[in-house]
């Protein structure tokens, strides 16, 4: 379950961060996740309850946007969604890594993110 060890390193980020403001609690963490990083949804959250128990984050609503597949067709110039295989068994699909138009090579634009997006954050003063 690699999701342990990613959200471990994003919550000591987060951490790190928090160091540089006089933080009293954290509201929320939006996370965005790609489709490509094979990172179950319901293992980050499970996850991220364990690894931020009495910390600072304990409280925080954890918000997961997922961040779908996009490529750009080095051939015929398409850029966009690429078609997905999808599955009864899980929640990820499997995307087909050729231009949906030409069938040419492309390239990943988005889908491969893995990281904080935003942080409600209560300082001292707000209190």
């Amino acid at each position: 379950m690699h999701e342990v060890s990613v959200i471990s390193n994003i919550v000591s980020a987060i951490q790190r961060e928090l160091e540089k403001y006089e933080a009293v609690g954290v509201e929320e963490v939006v996370l965005i996740i790609g489709d490509m990083t094979s990172l179950g949804t319901e293992q980050m959250r499970f996850a991220y309850e364990v690894v931020t128990r009495g910390t600072i984050l304990e409280k925080a609503e954890l918000i997961i946007e997922r961040e779908a597949v996009e490529v750009r067709c080095a051939e015929c110039g398409y850029e966009g969604p690429v078609e997905e295989i999808r599955s009864d068994f899980s929640e990820h699909t499997i995307p087909i890594l050729s231009c949906p138009d030409c069938r040419g090579r492309v390239k990943v634009t988005k889908g491969q993110s893995c990281g904080v997006k935003n942080l409600k954050i209560l300082e001292a003063e707000d209190v």
